[in-house]
């Protein structure tokens, strides 16, 4: 059975482990295991934060090389990009050569899918005048171009990864 690990910043929801859930019943609907991120729970003998935090880091990267590919929520969290852990754990995948999928609620360019708040004077530039990438993807040109990505949500890149693997 094909394995996604699931990333995304799902995890930080107040529901998270109950979306784990619904992310692995919809990943069972298209006959794929999903692995989320908490499906494994710290050991107790860890308690130091710091601790913590190497022993999630660690874990995460198992289950994504224990993954076929990697089903990612690639909505704006925090900002106007994606989250931080989740672009890294799709450039960790990418390293290991690992399909990447991906979804975003809205379609649209960079530019298109900024904020309001968050756009200049200039199409080009955003309000701090730094440049906006203008190559039409929906994200930066290094989640854009590796990744296969869905608007929608969960349910429609899974549909874009069984018509992308049919063989997996």
């Amino acid at each position: 059975m094909l394995k996604l690990y699931l990333a995304g910043p799902d995890v930080f929801l107040p529901d998270a482990f109950e979306q784990g859930e619904r992310l692995k019943a919809l990943c069972a609907e298209f006959g794929v295991q999903g692995l989320y991120p908490l499906d494994h729970s710290v050991p107790e003998g860890v308690v130091e934060p710091v601790e913590q935090a190497r022993w999630i880091y660690q874990a995460n990267l198992e289950l994504i090389r224990q993954a076929d590919a990697v089903l990612a929520n690639l909505n704006p969290f925090r900002g106007a990009e994606p989250d931080s852990g989740t672009a890294f754990e799709l450039g960790y995948a990418a390293a290991l050569g690992k399909p990447l999928f991906g979804y975003i609620d809205e379609g649209g360019s960079c530019a298109e899918r900024l904020p309001c708040e968050w756009q200049g004077e200039e199409p080009s530039r955003d309000r701090d005048g730094n440049q906006i990438e203008g190559f039409g993807l929906p994200l930066n040109l290094m989640l854009g171009v590796p990744a296969k990505i869905a608007v929608g949500g969960a349910r429609e890149a899974l549909q874009l990864l069984r018509r992308e693997l049919p063989h997996l």
